[in-house]
């Protein structure tokens, strides 16, 4: 009863826990991931030095290896995000536009139902396909050609399989908002399937593609389970990995994993400006 004569009280205490958690769980995480980076270790004790210092960042930017690596994981990033929206662009207008009700529902469960499996499955499954006597080579053969096996472009392939579904849900829903009477009004100008595609339909979905590569970018930029298991390339993940596990060097870690985390803030402030965040 005391709270009933406060809206703003009550909201409050409904969004105390779930900010609370944001703040120190999420942002608190973030904030100590940020000061760890400008740590240091002792070469000699092994023992970490909280002595700020420039000095990870300095060495991630001067040696050729990082940047290398960090290059290369831009890179295959930007490449698994526009494959993803080459091959979801036409399957999301198919069920949002030319799918009938029953088709829609068919094909949104066929996408959605490998989001049920676990990640490691899927990626092991892969490494059974792309294996010296997997599946692939033995389809290949019969023509004369081989797999590509254990590298980058396996890791371009299952990455570009395993984000799929997460291009094609965003774009599917930005689809369906597109009105039809302005499909309609292009048409009644004169407009072809074609000409209204291109100057309609596409600038329209802009926003709902920009928000699909969000989680394929971000979620290949930190991905080290897939390149460790069907390549033997290195990629930010990996390194990281191994500064934290091999090496015992968490400060050098937090340092490069600084990187990806920056690339991901200027990605989101650019398509903050297309519109993506409200098509999330």
């Amino acid at each position: 009863m005391a709270l009933y004569r406060r809206p703003t009280a009550q909201l409050g205490l409904l969004l105390a826990a779930p900010l609370g958690w944001l703040a120190i769980a999420y942002l608190g995480s973030l904030a100590l991931f940020l000061v760890t980076s400008f740590w240091s270790v002792d070469s000699f004790s092994g023992n970490v030095v909280t002595t700020p210092t420039l000095d990870n960042y300095i060495a991630i930017a001067t040696t050729e290896v990082y940047r290398t690596i960090a290059v290369r994981t831009v890179v295959m990033a930007t490449l698994v995000t526009a494959t993803c929206v080459v091959v979801a662009f036409p399957i999301a207008f198919y069920i949002s536009r030319v799918a009938s009700p029953r088709i829609r529902g068919i094909l949104v469960v066929s996408i959605l139902l490998p989001l049920w499996s676990g990640y490691l499955v899927k990626v092991y499954a892969w490494r059974l396909i792309l294996s010296q006597n997997g599946v692939l080579n033995s389809i290949l053969g019969t023509v004369g050609l081989h797999g590509p096996g254990y590298s980058d472009i396996a890791v371009w392939l299952v990455e570009s399989y395993l984000w799929l579904p997460y291009m094609i849900i965003p774009i599917v829903a930005g689809l369906e908002r597109i009105p039809s009477s302005l499909l309609e009004a292009s048409s009644d100008l004169g407009g072809r399937a074609g000409l209204t595609f291109r100057r309609v339909v596409l600038p329209l979905a802009v926003p709902a593609v920009v928000a699909g590569s969000i989680f394929t970018f971000s979620l290949t930029l930190g991905d080290y389970i897939t390149p460790t298991l069907v390549s033997n390339t290195r990629f930010i993940g990996n390194v990281v990995y191994d500064f934290v596990g091999v090496a015992g060097n968490q400060p050098l870690a937090a340092a490069y994993a600084m990187v990806p985390v920056t690339i991901m803030l200027v990605y989101l402030l650019l398509a903050r400006r297309f519109g993506a965040l409200e098509a999330l």
